[in-house]
């Protein structure tokens, strides 16, 4: 996306006229029930979060994030839902949010007690280019049936909260300096994550050691495109204490990632190779494992199968999330105790959290008791 067509995108979102929804600001397409007959309805808006830090990968660099926002109501109850769409998977807010509006009926329509089916129409509606949208329809619709049941979700799915693991806390790319003061400030966190996969690599994991010996490990998301150079990084980062690196090459490099992977002794996972549950199969002679994002899979019920078909395959599984609320990441927690690692500190990177719901207490996620996914609305916002 260039651009025009970003302040194009800014400028119809600008244009658009907010509503107020539970604990956060809705920005376009409030939707209330046009149809008396409708047994629910829907609001949609796209809620900007600010970071605490400029956020730096090797794919961009942002001082905020815009994620979608839904809320569905069905017999005086509301579920909560949201989306994180990201430039990487050519998924974007506000087409996100108006794809949500353009199937309003549909949602509004279908019987959440047959989710698997009314879901499933959902995904065929929305288009295989919406997964974030999709996200935001299936937390919510499960947030919906976890307060009907009056079971918080884990306890929907069978799960001990007990299981929970503990989650890592998450660095961008910056310079030493601050890195060192990131570290810092991770100072509770018992193991941390570290973005690489530029030629300042050494220097931001020297910073980090100037700091701390707590357990890393790091994410290239892509950035190594040749096979030699993220071998020698790779067996260099084991020097380093790195417990694993995930994504060191492009997504399409799947052959010389198998070949990355013969010559080292860290475990490889996959981010951005894994993108549907088709593919989960096809990585086996390339990674050890898969990190799980809801907003990749599209939701609770698609990324609770990929945990189901990675452990079929043998593989280990990390549980991700997007730069977004505690909305998406209380959703991804209540399958934490499903997975082997847990990268879900999205929601700790942002100043106005509109939402509270899973906590973290030296490192260990806390699963909320209540109903649904347990959130509250935040005071305050």
């Amino acid at each position: 996306m260039n651009r025009r067509d970003c302040l194009k995108i800014a400028g119809a979102a600008a244009a658009l006229r907010p509503a107020v929804g539970a604990g956060f600001t809705l920005g376009a397409f409030a939707m209330p029930s046009q149809v008396s007959q409708e047994p629910s309805t829907i609001r949609v808006g796209i809620k900007r979060l600010t970071l605490r830090h400029t956020w730096t990968t090797t794919m961009s660099s942002s001082d905020y994030r815009d994620t979608v926002q839904l809320d569905y109501q069905r017999d005086g109850i509301s579920g909560h839902g949201e989306g994180a769409p990201i430039i990487r998977y050519e998924e974007f807010p506000l087409p996100a949010a108006q794809a949500i509006q353009a199937i309003a009926t549909d949602i509004t329509a279908g019987d959440p007690w047959k989710y698997e089916k009314f879901l499933a129409g959902i995904r065929h509606a929305l288009s295989d280019k919406q997964h974030a949208a999709m996200a935001a329809v299936d937390i919510a619709i499960f947030d919906w049936l976890g307060k009907k049941l009056d079971l918080p979700l884990y306890k929907f799915f069978g799960l001990d909260a007990a299981d929970a693991p503990i989650t890592d806390f998450s660095i961008g790319i910056d310079t030493p300096e601050i890195t060192r003061q990131k570290t810092r400030e991770a100072e509770d966190f018992p193991v941390l994550k570290v973005k690489v996969g530029l030629k300042t690599d050494e220097a931001t994991i020297d910073a980090v050691r100037s700091v701390t010996k707590k357990p890393i490990r790091v994410d290239a998301n892509e950035g190594w495109t040749d096979k030699e150079e993220a071998i020698r990084k790779i067996n260099w980062l084991e020097s380093q204490g790195i417990e694993y690196v995930e994504q060191p090459m492009p997504a399409h490099m799947l052959e010389e990632t198998g070949y990355v992977r013969s010559k080292v002794h860290l475990p490889i996972f996959a981010d951005e190779a894994c993108t549907e549950i088709g593919m989960i199969p096809k990585l086996v002679d390339a990674y050890d494992g898969i990190n799980v994002k809801l907003d990749k899979a599209g939701g609770i019920l698609e990324s609770f199968r990929w945990i189901q078909v990675a452990r079929a395959m043998n593989l280990k599984v990390m549980l991700g999330c997007m730069v977004s609320s505690s909305c998406s990441v209380t959703a991804a927690a209540h399958l934490s105790p499903l997975v082997d690692y847990a990268d879900l500190d999205g929601n700790l990177l942002i100043g106005n959290d509109p939402w509270r719901g899973v906590q973290v207490e030296k490192g260990k996620l806390l699963l909320p008791t209540g109903p649904g996914l347990g959130l509250r609305p935040s005071s305050g916002l």
